[in-house]
């Protein structure tokens, strides 16, 4: 398989299926935002360090669940296959929400995002894979899509946020509050 097919030199590409859309087109731009939160994820499992294996191996889960979503948005309607991205893959990022969220000290507040190098990238890919539910969110007013992809995603960037969380406390690296926020977690 060659790498460059020329097919895209005209500024469009295929989907699913064969039919072509734009490389600017919503449907593009949804599943091209969620290969750069891949890649994101991918920058942050090699920041971090063997004390993090858990960590790793569900980042690694993540992306793959990213690839279905990719795939699932690429199909314009269900006559191109079946969706890939499937409620146990949701729960699967729920139940490891939990579980990482109870080995962290409670917060109250917002904390601005940053601390050690492995938990601020798990900070940046938060916020790519929040845009990529935007760019779903968008698609999906004129577009079908599979709506467990969304819901998949949603659940990514509250996992992020989580694993982004643990990391710096792993590493002794204090969290930053928001100085203005309320009390927003109980």
């Amino acid at each position: 398989m060659r790498i460059y097919t020329r097919g895209g030199d005209k500024g469009k590409t295929a989907l699913v299926g064969g039919s072509r859309r734009w490389k600017s087109d919503s449907r593009v731009e949804a599943y091209g935002a969620i290969d750069e939160a891949g890649a994101f994820i991918g920058w942050s499992i090699s920041l971090l360090t063997t004390t993090n294996n858990d960590v790793r191996h569900i980042l690694q889960e993540m992306q793959q669940f990213l690839w279905d979503v990719g795939a699932d948005l690429a199909k314009v309607s269900l006559n191109e296959g079946e969706y890939r991205t499937t409620q146990e893959a949701v729960d699967f990022l729920e139940t490891n929400i939990d579980r990482f969220q109870e080995m962290l000290s409670p917060r109250q507040k917002f904390v601005l995002r940053g601390g050690a190098q492995a938990a601020s990238s798990l900070h940046v890919a938060c916020t790519v894979i929040r845009r990529a539910e935007r760019r779903m969110v968008e698609l999906m007013q004129s577009e079908e899509i599979n709506e467990m992809a969304l819901h998949l995603v949603n659940r990514a960037s509250d996992l992020l946020f989580v694993l982004a969380l643990l990391v710096n406390e792993r590493s002794e690296i204090q969290e930053i509050d928001y100085e203005r926020s309320p009390e927003v977690f109980r």
